[in-house]
């Protein structure tokens, strides 16, 4: 199994690490994709990853989040923004080897940060993500048509993932069309999730191709779990309710995923056999 969207530092001040992966790893996993959300996580990022390669497989992406764009109090959001860019372009310059994709990016709907800044931060995401052949990947919270006017905006070539994807049928189809993947974590363990279900059964049905399982741990906990800092090792839990609900073997859910996540970020799949 491979957990496509794990943000693995903020995991780390929650939980002893090492012991974390050790137990994903016993839960099956075998590989781990840990998106940024600051210039400071993408650099503790890089040094996870080469402080447990040999336990797990551990990528990374550059990326700042919408949470995060304003930074400090001590300076305007617009000179954080355009200080963080400066640093996510030269960082784009001199790859570390982790680097798989640019992101944590995207729109949210429902936070303080002002639009505008979401929107001048997403663009630039494209660019550079186009600029250097980079998937990239995508935050949205009530924000579907406002990623789709972007991708537009920008005439993004690329392909990417929109993570923790929890949208309707038309959305998935129009994502899908442009190239991208969808993200399913822990949403669907929740009975009340009766709309990304059903996306779901169409997406298993016309388009297995273009799934990702994730957890976006520490968050968004699995039903059962809440309460608990999220972890990769339940990700088994997405495949169970997947096989469970819609009569899919396990070995053909994550053979598949893993398939279509060595695809999107160009992994050599013999790593994964």
């Amino acid at each position: 199994m491979i957990d496509s969207h794990c943000h693995l530092d903020l995991l780390a001040q929650k939980k002893d690490l090492r012991v974390a992966l050790e137990s994903a790893k016993a839960a099956g996993l075998t590989r781990i994709m840990a998106p940024s959300i600051t210039p400071e996580s993408w650099q503790a990022l890089q040094a996870l990853n080469e402080r447990y390669e040999s336990l797990l497989s551990i990528d990374t992406a550059l990326g700042l989040h919408p949470y995060f764009l304003t930074g400090s109090e001590l300076e305007k959001p617009e000179q954080t923004l355009k200080k963080s860019l400066r640093q996510l372009e030269d960082a784009t310059a001199n790859l570390h080897p982790s680097v798989k994709a640019v992101g944590e990016t995207g729109i949210d709907g429902h936070i303080n940060v002002p639009l505008a800044l979401q929107k001048e931060a997403l663009h630039n995401h494209l660019k550079l993500a186009d600029k250097v052949s980079l998937p990239v990947i995508l935050h949205h919270r009530k924000s579907h048509h406002l990623l789709v006017e972007a991708l537009k905006q920008t005439k993004y070539q690329g392909i990417g993932v929109v993570h923790a994807f929890s949208g309707s049928i038309e959305a998935a189809k129009g994502y899908i069309e442009r190239g991208f993947y969808l993200g399913i974590g822990g949403t669907i363990t929740y009975e009340r999730a009766q709309k990304t279900r059903n996306t779901l059964g169409f997406l298993l049905e016309h388009h297995i191709d273009k799934l990702l399982l994730e957890t976006d741990a520490p968050d968004m906990p699995m039903c059962g779990r809440q309460g608990e800092a999220n972890e990769p090792r339940y990700l088994s839990d997405v495949v169970d309710v997947i096989s469970d609900r819609y009569g899919m073997s396990h070995k053909e859910i994550v053979s598949t995923t893993t398939a279509n996540y060595t695809r999107l970020f160009d992994i050599d799949a013999g790593s994964e056999a």
